[in-house]
């Protein structure tokens, strides 16, 4: 049985992942045998996050990659330096994302599309780079990094939910086209997750209280719950699994 979820020798590119979710989800895959490729755009950061988990491993298994994932140039250049450097990519995780929290009403249109670039349009454009590759050898896992507001809202951040749930829908229409050439393309849809860039709301003591009287398990999510998940996804142990996105959420999108 653990053979379905073993990735040793599997290659693995995580964006946004010098920090955060995307550095627990790259240390997940890299915890299950692949070798990662880390990716975000500050180059310092980037290679500090390489040495401290390279530091884990043995030699080799981690790599990064600086790129900008909202262009098309920048996304064909850096999945073609894993192919070229690192090997065939059989594992992306379309992490990349940020969050803008301001009232529709004073919205400046430029921060809209600066959203829905990062967190939406990211994934469309390393994915087709991905699946250019993926396709020819007839196998690749995609995993796009969705939200609870891929289904539920909340004021002040419309960009964020409209690109979650536009992701979603990515998910699906890469599934249409790239299933039948051995592609698995699914989504993660984290609850509240409690990481440092979180803290400031896990400290919000009427925040934190609505959070866990929202949620049926009565706690926030930690990025060690993302974990299995990811490594199921990226594994042989979910070959027939495709467009579908699951909700790590302790509960929060099935109840009112």
């Amino acid at each position: 049985m653990s053979a379905l979820f073993d990735l040793t020798g599997r290659i693995a590119l995580v964006t946004g992942s010098s920090r955060g979710i995307g550095n627990a989800l790259a240390r997940a895959l890299a915890d299950a045998g692949a070798t990662v490729v880390l990716n975000g755009l500050n180059p310092e950061r980037l290679k500090d996050a390489e040495a401290v988990m390279a530091a884990g491993y043995a030699p080799g298994r981690v790599h990064s990659c600086a790129f900008d994932v909202t262009s098309d140039v920048e996304a064909a250049r850096g999945i073609a330096w894993v192919e070229e450097n690192v090997g065939p990519l059989e594992i992306l995780v379309n992490n990349a994302g940020i969050q803008h929290r301001v009232p529709m009403l004073e919205l400046d249109v430029k921060d809209w599309e600066r959203v829905i670039s990062t967190d939406l349009t990211s994934a469309f454009l390393v994915g087709r780079e991905a699946a250019r590759h993926m396709i020819p050898r007839g196998r690749g896992k995609i995993i796009n990094i969705c939200s609870v507001q891929t289904d539920l809202a909340r004021p002040t951040i419309a960009p964020y939910i409209a690109a979650k749930g536009g992701l979603r829908n990515l998910t699906r229409a890469m599934t249409a086209e790239w299933a039948a050439s051995g592609l698995q393309i699914n989504g993660i849809a984290p609850g509240y997750i409690h990481t440092e860039m979180t803290q400031n709301l896990v400290d919000d003591a009427e925040f934190n209280a609505w959070i866990l009287g929202r949620t049926p398990a009565n706690r926030w999510g930690t990025v060690q719950d993302l974990a299995g998940p990811a490594v199921w996804l990226a594994s042989s142990g979910s070959d027939f699994v495709n467009g579908q996105t699951i909700f790590i959420d302790g509960g929060m999108t099935v109840v009112v």
